[in-house]
């Protein structure tokens, strides 16, 4: 039998998804008072991997990730990504949302996103929300799984997650 260990410290981030400057700029004060103090936020980034979101929140798209303070516990990510469909919903306008917000956490081995689709790369977490393991750390880098998304395999976000993840070691003393 196994021993039961203390999990792993995480940072909780979210990838958010937008049009418009200033529907990031309210969601992310709505994130950070659900989430607490921002510990950094990524420059933005042209997103330009697909035009499935382009009918609802606009173009051109651009990406932000935002990274809390706060270490989470992991089993937290379900409750989470119910918290950031809120905030999507309350943003949205006519039916269509102006923001998308994708949770996640980043430990020194993995950075994993929530879900509320189900794939044979995901597990069921709780309230109908899938945990997919994206990046795994590896031979001194973050690498993409068969399933990754195409965004999340570029090296300018590979390279912002092993800049947190540095200063994840930092942190959690590692």
């Amino acid at each position: 039998m196994g021993k039961v260990r203390k999990t792993e410290s995480a940072f909780l981030f979210v990838g958010t998804l937008f049009s418009e400057t200033d529907a990031f700029v309210r969601a992310r004060e709505r994130l950070e008072i659900c989430f607490g103090a921002i510990l950094a936020e990524s420059s933005q980034l042209q997103w330009d991997y697909s035009s499935y979101y382009t009918k609802e929140i606009g173009s051109p798209i651009y990406r932000r990730f935002v990274f809390f303070e706060k270490l989470i516990d992991p089993g937290m990510l379900s409750r989470i990504k119910l918290t950031t469909n809120e905030i999507e919903e309350s943003f949205s306008e006519g039916g269509k949302r102006r923001i998308n917000l994708d949770p996640g956490y980043l430990t020194l081995s993995k950075v994993v996103l929530a879900s509320t689709k189900n794939y044979a790369h995901r597990i069921y977490l709780s309230d109908g929300i899938y945990g997919e393991v994206t990046l795994i750390y590896r031979n001194g880098s973050y690498e993409p799984h068969i399933f990754t998304y195409k965004d999340y395999k570029d090296k300018a976000y590979i390279d912002i997650f092993l800049d947190m993840r540095e200063k994840l070691k930092t942190i959690s003393g590692m």
